[in-house]
């Protein structure tokens, strides 16, 4: 069902941390558009996002097909707080975790860093 994760990490230097990632660390990368680059890690991906407020991270886990996914946390009684939307970089939606935190769900446009 769930075949991968996205991490983000916001950053108010996303160009110096994108190029700690990629040529202090040498991860594999791909450009998703725009100069933004998404890192493979192993099973997951890491993107740097820039950011004018307080450093924070987010999760979002990956799958094939979110309808199923949805359809199968659901019936676990998972609870979504995000309508199913679409996004230039794919189909995404929120979850709640049984503590509060939410996390992200998405089915990806874009090539995964994973693949690599």
């Amino acid at each position: 069902m769930i075949n991968g994760a996205h991490v983000i990490v916001h950053s108010r230097d996303a160009e110096a941390d994108r190029a700690f990632f990629r040529d202090v660390l040498e991860y594999p990368h791909v450009d998703a558009g725009g100069g933004w680059l998404i890192f493979k890690l192993p099973p997951a991906e890491l993107a740097v996002h820039p950011t004018d407020g307080p450093e924070s991270q987010e999760l979002y886990l990956m799958c094939d097909d979110v309808d199923a996914a949805v359809s199968a946390l659901t019936a676990q009684g998972v609870e979504f707080t995000q309508p199913l939307t679409d996004a230039r970089w794919g189909r995404v939606t929120r979850f709640r975790l049984p503590g509060g935190s939410e996390v992200g769900l998405y089915e990806t446009r874009h090539e995964r860093a994973t693949d690599l």
